[in-house]
């Protein structure tokens, strides 16, 4: 029956476009350990508004991030989380609080903000520009780091770009790193789910649909993990970030009303 009314609502197209785009974010989450939501936000934003694609980000984020986090052991995410407790604090409160904007802002606005969140963050990657600050700036960085993902994460959804920037500016062992970022992206997926239920985005048309979602992702993240050690990673990063930025780029188009 809340299949049924998804499909009133945003028909056919909408849904096979979210599981699309759910499977290829996933399987770009699996090989490079990032994306799944920018990816799959600039796939749904061609059939569905901004706020249903939030809503039905968060189940397959939900369970992604916490497969993904726990891929190593226990151990290994209990101690990534220590490490990083700050960053988490100040991002778990700043997306509570940023969560109440979506129901406030229009489409537009909400796809300005991921179109730019994106298309900046995919550029500089692609240019090869590393972030970096001076040791004793270190705290207020990771500070900054928390606040700014828990913006982007309580409007859209998305708050790997500020996060990524501060863990490549540390310089973080690859597996560690996709591990720390994970268990953000699972705290901030956890959070959501409770504030979008609290603002309404979350619904029994959206949270049926999100959790049938979460198949085509863990499908696509887990041909992902099986061609991960078969591809040049380096090629295929800068064929992903090329796509995000045309990504970034057609949902600021959107924005614009073009």
């Amino acid at each position: 029956m809340k299949l049924e009314a998804f499909l009133a609502a945003y028909g056919t197209a909408g849904l096979v476009t979210a599981t699309l785009g759910m499977g290829i974010g996933g399987f770009a989450k699996g090989v490079v350990g990032f994306a799944l939501p920018l990816i799959a936000l600039s796939v749904m934003a061609s059939f569905l508004p901004g706020k249903t694609s939030v809503a039905l980000l968060i189940m397959p984020i939900l369970v992604s991030n916490l497969i993904q986090a726990l891929r190593n052991g226990g151990g290994e995410a209990w101690g990534s989380l220590r490490r990083f407790w700050r960053l988490n604090l100040v991002f778990v409160v700043v997306i509570v609080l940023a969560a109440q904007l979506v129901t406030a802002m229009s489409d537009a606005t909400i796809y300005g903000v991921i179109g730019l969140a994106i298309t900046c963050a995919g550029a500089s990657q692609l240019l090869g520009w590393r972030p970096s600050f001076a040791p004793r700036h270190a705290r207020l960085a990771e500070y900054v780091a928390g606040a700014l993902s828990g913006v982007l994460g309580g409007i859209a959804g998305i708050w790997g770009p500020p996060l990524i920037m501060y863990l490549l500016a540390i310089r973080l062992p690859k597996a560690e790193m996709i591990r720390a970022q994970s268990i953000t992206f699972f705290l901030g997926a956890l959070l959501l789910f409770f504030a979008h239920l609290r603002s309404g985005i979350l619904n029994t048309t959206t949270l049926p649909v999100s959790a049938i979602l979460v198949a085509p992702t863990l499908i696509g993240m887990f041909i992902g993990y099986e061609v991960h050690d078969r591809l040049d990673q380096n090629l295929f990063r800068k064929v992903t970030l090329v796509v995000l930025i045309l990504s970034g780029l057609n949902l600021l188009r959107r924005s614009a009303g073009l």
